[in-house]
């Protein structure tokens, strides 16, 4: 089997013959094409298979009301003690709401609410524990914003109160492998999910990670749930997916994924990039402390939207936006 990456460039001189990526404003002429156990080779565009072809052109769909041809931006805001960069700091119900409207001011399109910290080495959260957490903030924003707003959960019942209180959207860390009834409540409730790649759970995640090919085990993976969520009755259009990283990756793990983010338009969702604050980024750019990992964080997204995703998970939206406004400009 072979695997085809758009080469992808941006600008207004388009060569004849050049493909939009994904119905955005990003083209390509060629592609890398990858196969296991064989050196990576450049082709044109035009021997991509048609079926690949079709995905990595067409539109995207509108997910939660965002437009997929634009880059968004999705504010955390982790209602749990113990997050690796901003435990404790919104777990009083005010200070949330407040926290999610600011980030919906400075730029964010989307919250994202969690209430089980899935950092290495996090032990797992009592189901009422978590909805206690996060169904009172979700409908405290809902009570002074339309917003999209997503649960960062595994758990049915957890996305279920979540829903009930006004999410819009189901982001699943384990992809949709930790609870069987997660995936047919999407379904029944006809919302967009979010299906990321990870290798083991938090508690052991990081313990040593090992993949044949990180890029192609990931692609697989990642399309086969995409495939499983289908068949449950969750539309393809409305299912974005997250290649996990630092979710059972070491950094070269990281870096070859991050190099390699466009191949997987080929599976035909919109990806969603989670980066910010992660210890890679403290590893590289030398710096221990989470919070202060802005700068590092917003050069990695950015490298993101180059290459054509259309969602930036992130903790510092302000400086994320105005880093995005100035990149759009430029370009």
């Amino acid at each position: 089997m072979s695997y085809f990456r758009p080469l992808v460039r941006h600008g207004d001189a388009r060569p004849e013959g050049a493909i939009h990526l994904a119905g955005s404003a990003l083209w390509f002429t060629e592609v890398e094409i990858l196969d296991r156990g064989a050196p990576p080779r450049i082709a044109p565009a035009g021997l991509v298979p048609d079926d690949i072809r079709l995905r990595l052109m067409s539109r995207r769909a509108a997910i939660a009301g965002l437009d997929m041809t634009q880059p968004q931006i999705m504010g955390i805001l982790n209602v749990t003690p113990d997050s690796f960069s901003d435990g404790g700091r919104h777990d009083d119900l005010a200070v949330a709401q407040a926290a999610a409207l600011r980030m919906l001011e400075d730029g964010a399109s989307i919250i994202d609410v969690g209430g089980e910290s899935t950092r290495p080495g996090a032990d797992e959260v009592e189901e009422m524990e978590e909805i206690a957490r996060t169904a009172p903030v979700i409908a405290a924003i809902r009570e002074v914003s339309a917003a999209p707003i997503s649960i960062d959960t595994r758990k049915a019942t957890v996305a279920m109160e979540a829903l009930d209180a006004g999410a819009s959207l189901v982001n699943d860390v384990s992809g949709f492998t930790f609870d069987a009834a997660l995936a047919p409540l999407a379904a029944q409730a006809a919302v967009p999910v979010c299906v990321m790649h990870a290798q083991g759970d938090p508690k052991t995640m990081q313990n040593s990670p090992s993949y044949e090919n990180v890029v192609l085990d990931v692609y697989d993976a990642l399309s086969a749930q995409v495939d499983q969520l289908e068949a449950t009755g969750v539309l393809r259009e409305q299912i974005m997916i997250d290649p996990g990283i630092g979710f059972g990756k070491s950094q070269a793990h990281n870096i070859a994924l991050l190099r390699n983010l466009s191949l997987f338009h080929g599976i035909g969702c919109p990806i969603l990039l989670g980066v910010s604050r992660k210890g890679f980024i403290g590893s590289i750019g030398k710096e221990p402390q989470a919070d202060r990992r802005a700068p590092g964080s917003i050069a990695v997204g950015l490298a993101g939207f180059a290459q054509g995703v259309q969602m930036l998970r992130v903790h510092d939206v302000a400086e994320t936006a105005q880093a995005l406004r100035l990149w759009q400009a430029t370009r």
